[in-house]
C-alpha cells in the first residue's frame, strides 16, 4: 500500500544524500520515479545536471546514468554536500502537485515514486495534493526537510507532514556538543546567532548550523558563538 513518509532533521544531516540514494534503488531496479524540488531554493541550480530532460533520472555518480534531452525552464538540479545529484522539476508554491504528478503520468507512463527535497518549503494545500497522490494514485510519496527553523519554529510544510503523514522517520545528526543536533541556527558573519527575520532566508554552512537543544538556548541567547568553518572529510592516504 502506497503511503506518505516524511524524514526530518535538522541541517546537513544528510536529507538529500539518502533522497539520492532511495531514488538511485528505484532506477536501478527499472523502475521511474519523479524527483520534486522547491523554486525558492535556488542553491544546487547554477550547475545543471549533466542531461537535463523533462523525464528525470538521478545519477548516484557524476556522468553514470544520465539521459540528453532539450532542457525546460521547469527543470532543476538536487544536489548534495557530497556531491551527488540529480534532474529534478520545480515546483512554485502556489503549485498544484497532485496535477502536477498527474501530468507526468500521462506524459511519460507509470511512476513507481515520488520524491520531494526541502519539503519544509510546501504549502498546506501542497501536503493535501501529497496526501491525494498516495491515496488516489496509489503512489509511494517520500518527502525529505527540516522540522523547524532558525526561531525553533515548525515551518509550514513540516507542521502538515508531521499532522499528516503515514510514517515519520528522524534523519539524525550531531551538534558540535556532541549530543544530538535537533534545531537549526541562523547565525551572522560572526557565528553570532541571529534571532529576527524571515522564516525563509535561503543558505547553507555560511548561515545555518545544526545544535541541540542545549546549544540552541545558549547561542540564541547570546552566550557564545558558533565557528562557521566545517572540517573536510578526509580522502586518500594520509600525507
Amino acid at each position: 500500500m502506497a503511503k506518505l513518509y516524511f524524514y526530518y532533521s535538522a541541517m546537513n544531516a544528510g536529507k538529500t544524500t539518502t533522497l539520492l540514494q532511495s531514488a538511485y534503488n528505484y532506477h536501478e531496479r527499472g523502475m521511474r520515479t519523479l524527483i520534486l524540488t522547491p523554486a525558492i531554493d535556488t542553491r544546487a541550480q547554477g550547475v545543471p545536471s549533466p542531461g537535463a530532460a523533462r523525464h528525470p533520472l538521478p545519477q548516484a555518480v557524476e556522468g553514470k546514468g544520465t539521459q540528453p534531452a532539450a532542457a525546460d525552464y521547469h527543470m532543476g538540479v538536487v544536489a548534495s554536500r557530497i556531491g551527488l545529484k540529480a534532474n529534478a522539476r520545480r515546483f512554485g508554491s502556489d503549485e498544484n502537485l497532485l496535477a502536477l504528478v498527474e501530468a507526468d503520468i500521462a506524459a511519460h507512463g507509470t511512476l513507481h515514486c515520488v520524491f520531494v527535497d526541502e519539503a519544509q518549503f510546501l504549502a498546506r494545500q501542497q501536503v493535501w495534493q501529497l496526501t491525494d497522490v498516495v491515496d488516489k494514485l496509489r503512489v509511494p510519496v517520500l518527502a525529505y526537510g527540516l522540522r523547524t527553523d532558525f526561531r525553533g519554529e515548525l515551518f509550514e510544510g513540516s507542521r502538515y507532514l508531521l499532522a499528516w503523514a503515514d510514517e515519520l522517520q528522524e534523519i539524525k545528526t550531531i551538534c558540535h556538543s556532541g549530543s544530538k543536533a535537533t534545531m537549526v541556527v541562523r547565525v551572522d558573519g560572526q557565528g553570532r546567532a541571529v534571532t529576527e527575520g524571515p522564516q525563509v532566508e535561503i543558505g547553507g554552512n555560511d548561515r545555518y548550523v545544526s545544535v541541540s537543544r542545549a546549544e540552541f538556548k545558549k547561542i540564541t541567547e547570546g552566550r557564545g558563538r558558533i565557528e562557521l568553518q566545517q572540517s573536510v572529510l578526509p580522502l586518500g592516504d594520509r600525507p
